[in-house]
């Protein structure tokens, strides 16, 4: 795979132009920006307790191309696979008087929450193509285009994060719009969750690699283990007299633990030693401590599996096989969880033993991607013909 600060302009949009050109009576777009897709190396379900996250952006870029039009009119093509029908939409732009809707079909959702939610205006109408259903923070960067902003990073990613909580109706946290759009190049970036304060810690070291470790496998969910642990956190928080978990410490956690149930003291205790040592971890990056930096990688998998219940059989498994290999200083399951991606850290000539010892002992098909840290959204540079 190709990791490079941006996506080649040649390479990356020359699908989504052909269907724009056969969408759009054979024009061309005229302008195109991409966003960066994001993995998090440590800090997991912190980011709703006030705590800190470290994700890096991943060369893996949506794009979204387009052309201005004079009527008002929005009309948008998804070449997305697996977003619902139907794949084309089209719809009044916002106005004062006529705000957007959410509705059907679900991928829609994302691109009017960031239309209604953009920072600027009026909106003039537009055709557009898109690529892949995770698309605000492209979708935002094409409107800065078409209609330019004041330019405030914070608040694009703000912005972003808002259309997702409104349109799609996801309560999600600020991490993943925040490192779409501020990521930077052979960089991670240490996110302080309740004051947005934003660090670069370099992730440059050319011994260095990050393996991700698609599972391929998703359990199947009752709706109900996210809000569940959201109202964990709080209620621990509250036991606590503290606003927010990232203001407890074990201390206050072992004082009131006769005063908390079980399940909401093992959550509460993931939270408070994932902050702390999330905030470890990026000394440890800063130092190129990366022995240190995975030890903790490592016990952060532990307090997902043992403390939040959000790992499961097979994540574990690729965690462990991967630790049996020299060169490979820690790894962890990413995300949600119940499934879905594990993140390691390692020396580059350990990646393909790593590969191949995952390949012989895991019980399923796993994919691979190994990556470097990216620069985060920008302006696509189309080629025409003119």
């Amino acid at each position: 795979q190709r990791a490079g600060n941006s996506p080649n302009p040649g390479e990356l949009p020359e699908h989504t132009v052909r269907v724009f050109s056969e969408t759009f009576g054979g024009d061309e777009p005229g302008i195109g920006a991409f966003a960066p897709g994001r993995v998090n190396l440590i800090g997991e379900h912190t980011d709703y307790n006030g705590g800190f996250v470290l994700p890096m952006a991943l060369p893996l870029f949506t794009a979204v191309v387009g052309t201005p039009r004079d009527d008002g009119r929005i009309s948008i093509v998804t070449v997305a696979e697996g977003a619902d029908e139907p794949h084309r939409i089209e719809f009044a732009a916002p106005r004062e008087e006529a705000h957007l809707k959410p509705g059907s079909p679900k991928w829609a959702n994302y691109v009017k929450g960031v239309i209604q939610h953009y920072r600027a205006g009026p909106i003039p109408g537009f055709n557009a193509v898109i690529t892949t259903t995770s698309l605000e923070v492209a979708m935002y960067t094409f409107l800065q285009q078409l209609c330019p902003d004041d330019g405030d990073l914070t608040q694009k990613a703000l912005a972003c994060q808002k259309a997702e909580h409104t349109f799609p109706g996801v309560p999600c946290g600020i991490m993943d719009q925040f490192i779409s759009v501020l990521g930077k190049d052979g960089h991670a970036l240490l996110i302080d969750c309740r004051s947005l304060e934003v660090t670069p810690l370099p992730l440059a070291d050319p011994g260095l690699a990050v393996l991700i470790t698609n599972s391929n496998v998703r359990h199947e969910l009752t709706g109900s283990e996210y809000p569940d642990r959201r109202r964990q956190c709080e209620e621990a928080a509250k036991v606590l007299g503290k606003e927010t978990l990232r203001d407890a410490s074990l201390e206050d956690l072992d004082e009131k633990k006769e005063n908390l149930s079980e399940v909401c003291y093992r959550r509460a205790q993931h939270v408070i030693t994932e902050i702390e040592r999330t905030a470890s971890a990026a000394q440890a990056l800063k130092s190129g401590n990366y022995r240190g930096f995975g030890k903790l990688m490592v016990d952060s998998h532990n307090s997902l599996r043992d403390d939040y219940d959000v790992s499961c059989p097979e994540l574990d498994d690729l965690v462990a096989i991967a630790l049996e290999v020299p060169g490979v200083y820690g790894s962890r399951m990413t995300g949600g969880g119940f499934g879905g991606c594990t993140v390691t850290l390692l020396e580059t000539s350990a990646v393909e033993r790593t590969k191949q010892l995952i390949q012989e002992k895991f019980r399923g098909s796993p994919t691979f991607y190994i990556t470097k840290p990216s620069a985060g959204a920008g302006v696509l540079q189309l080629r025409t013909e003119n």
